[in-house]
């Protein structure tokens, strides 16, 4: 990389990570990493037009394994791809024309309209879309390489063994990725393909709805997670605020995340929830402990971004939204110190229509806290009400009375 390049490139570089306000020793280290690919590029004999995402794969798996640069370049792996994100970031913000690996273009247009067909036809959520995005890209791949993507080409055998899986796969694992196929011959469908043999070879996993019993947490186990958060530890007030809204309001790790400031009515005492999985707003009421908790993490917490999220994160860059892992780290963070070795986030969604249930709720009233289309859903939970059930259940045949 020519020295001109360099030093442009390495200020604009510093200028992106002070503006993202990441820490100090942070930037140096970040800075060192672009130093030592700068110094790969200039062994390789390239300059910045030869800079892309292809580049950056090279210098992580071929370079570093056998890396011999003088100290103090950067050696680890996790640090070089964050720092040279960046750095890919930064120069195409200039108008650098990078470089980028080549694609089947045919397989990338029929993803695209397969992904734009779920949002926009059938209203699935990102999340769904990406997996069975994920799952038919593997099975083009698989099927088609580079060759023209033809239905008429596939046989039921082929869909058969692919869902199964060489080594074979889980139940679990089998309805999954059977839905996503299922969901790309229907889409194929409509686009005019005829598919029914295809659509017949998938296999069938038996599952028996609202046959298993939901996990919820008793008053007592639901009081001990609160009160773990009372001891101090890294964005302990933004944990407990969190863990309240999905154990008050029965919300989804998503729903928790996409929460705005504006979102909440203060005077009112609600909160709206909107582009949630129904694809509907709804607004609820705040309960107290819930606002209190949020009020508190607002107040003294949240660190001054730009970000309207409520929830926001606390290290560079600050301006980015947190994801649904920060929930769960939350989550999880109250397990351990309950010395519980839970690792699931939907329990909490579980246990607050438990908690509704036991307090006298109606079923209808469970399924709009919860925001179910249908009662069915929400039938699963009469289920975990032991002491009503015990009251209806007739003595076993042959037993005392």
């Amino acid at each position: 990389m020519a020295g001109g390049e360099y030093s442009s490139a390495l200020s604009q570089y510093g200028e992106h990570l002070q503006r993202r306000r990441y820490a100090p020793n942070t930037q140096c280290a970040y800075l060192r990493c672009v130093a030592h690919f700068a110094h790969w590029l200039t062994q390789e004999r390239h300059d910045l037009a030869a800079i892309g995402q292809g580049a950056v794969v090279r210098f992580l798996s071929e370079h570093l394994p056998a890396c011999t640069c003088p100290d103090p370049v950067r050696r680890f792996r996790h640090e070089l791809q964050a720092a040279l994100g960046h750095l890919l970031e930064v120069l195409e913000a200039g108008g650098v024309p990078l470089q980028y690996p080549a694609r089947n273009s045919a397989m990338e247009r029929e993803l695209t309209r397969f992904d734009t067909h779920m949002r926009d036809v059938w209203g699935l959520a990102e999340s769904t879309r990406r997996r069975r995005c994920r799952v038919v890209g593997e099975f083009l791949v698989e099927h088609f390489g580079e060759r023209p993507i033809s239905m008429t080409t596939v046989k039921a055998t082929s869909i058969r063994r692919f869902i199964l899986g060489e080594q074979g796969r889980g139940p679990a694992a089998v309805a999954a990725i059977g839905v996503a196929i299922a969901c790309y011959l229907r889409f194929r469908s409509i686009s005019g393909d005829r598919v029914n043999e295809l659509k017949a070879a998938i296999p069938r996993v038996a599952r028996w709805r609202l046959a298993s019993l939901p996990e919820v947490l008793t008053d007592t186990e639901i009081d001990e997670l609160l009160s773990s958060f009372d001891q101090s530890f890294p964005s302990r007030l933004r944990a407990y605020a969190m863990v309240r809204c999905l154990i008050d309001l029965g919300l989804r790790s998503g729903e928790v995340v996409k929460l705005q400031l504006d979102d909440i009515n203060w005077a009112d005492g609600t909160i709206n929830l909107v582009g949630t999985k129904s694809r509907r707003a709804d607004a609820l009421p705040l309960p107290a402990a819930t606002g209190a908790a949020i009020a508190a993490y607002l107040r003294e917490e949240r660190p001054a971004t730009s970000n309207r999220a409520i929830f926001v994160r606390h290290v560079a860059p600050y301006d980015e939204p947190i994801t649904t892992t920060s929930v769960k780290r939350a989550v999880l963070a109250g397990y351990r110190i309950c010395g519980w070795t839970r690792t699931g986030v939907h329990i909490l969604r579980h246990s607050a229509a438990s908690r509704l249930l036991r307090a006298g709720a109606q079923m209808k009233e469970i399924a709009d806290i919860l925001r179910h289309r249908s009662l069915d859903t929400s039938a699963i939970y009469a289920k975990v009400d032991l002491t009503n059930l015990a009251a209806v259940a007739l003595p076993w045949p042959g037993s005392a009375q």
